[in-house]
């Protein structure tokens, strides 16, 4: 039995750059972007093409930022996409190393937040669950200062992306993957959890917003249809190019209106991934 051939387009770096150029991605800005490989063709040369067309299409004084989570740093009481046993928890808590971001991998945000993590070059906040990696001048300024209690407030790149006029870049994903939203639950009336993870000192439990995506397509859709969003193809993918301050600001008005009032609680959709925050 033949093996059929690859679906196309055939995508390379001089494409990927003519693309983003053409959907209005500019020379000089800081474009944080959510992707999917796979949705965009055939690429040759997988995630280092994308990231080398994504860089060109910036120039050498724009700058590429991306999430690099590793929610597999949580407690294993939420874990859920499978769970451990009970009787595992305490070993797995004690054992469990702490954040490096020079060596945690990210987890559950595609192959194209990892290629940019180990990019030469490349730096990476401090958020032990809710990192960012960036690469370009601008990249200290962004990564520098996430606190450790705020995974994606006003002491994470988040706020810092938006106070810089960053865009958001979704290449093949979905407004569900739109990590600038969050920062609009710590702007808002939020519940607050207790959040455990390993450190250098051992298991450590640290206060934080409760945050869920489970409501970000809607909202993105409401967005979409009633801010100006530059809507595209790069490759085979939809694209939508935004900027981080208007997301933010809308997210702010729509969320006390659309969400549901209970608390929320944390619950992880893969082993150690942080997922989304769900309602009881």
């Amino acid at each position: 039995m033949s093996t059929p051939p690859p679906t196309g387009p055939l995508v390379t770096r001089d494409t990927l750059a003519a693309d983003l150029r053409a959907l209005g991605v500019r020379t000089g800005e800081t474009l944080l972007v959510h992707s999917s490989l796979s949705s965009l063709g055939w690429v040759n040369g997988g995630p280092v093409t994308l990231v080398q067309g994504l860089l060109d299409a910036l120039g050498p004084d724009g700058t590429l930022v991306v999430p690099t989570q590793s929610g597999d740093l949580s407690d294993p009481a939420l874990w859920s996409n499978p769970p451990v046993p009970e009787d595992w928890w305490p070993t797995i808590r004690a054992t469990m190393p702490a954040y490096d971001p020079r060596v945690t991998p990210s987890r559950g945000v595609g192959v194209i937040p990892e290629t940019v993590r180990t990019w030469p070059g490349a730096l990476r906040s401090a958020h032990p669950e809710t990192s960012f990696a960036a690469l370009g001048p601008g990249a200290a300024r962004i990564v520098e200062g996430h606190a450790p209690d705020c995974r994606l407030g006003e002491r994470s790149p988040l706020a810092r992306l938006e106070a810089g006029g960053a865009r958001v870049l979704l290449l093949g994903a979905g407004y569900d993957t739109c990590t600038s939203f969050h920062l609009a639950e710590y702007r808002v009336p939020s519940p607050v959890v207790e959040v455990g993870r390993p450190s250098p000192e051992g298991w450590r439990t640290v206060r934080e917003v409760s945050i869920t995506s489970d409501l970000f397509a809607e909202l993105g859709a409401d967005f979409e249809r009633d801010r100006p969003v530059v809507r595209g193809t790069v490759g085979a993918a939809a694209a939508r190019l935004f900027p981080v301050a208007e997301a933010v600001a809308y997210a702010e008005r729509w969320l006390p209106l659309h969400r549901p009032r209970d608390l929320y609680v944390e619950v992880a959709s893969a082993p150690g991934g942080s997922g989304s925050r769900r309602r009881p």
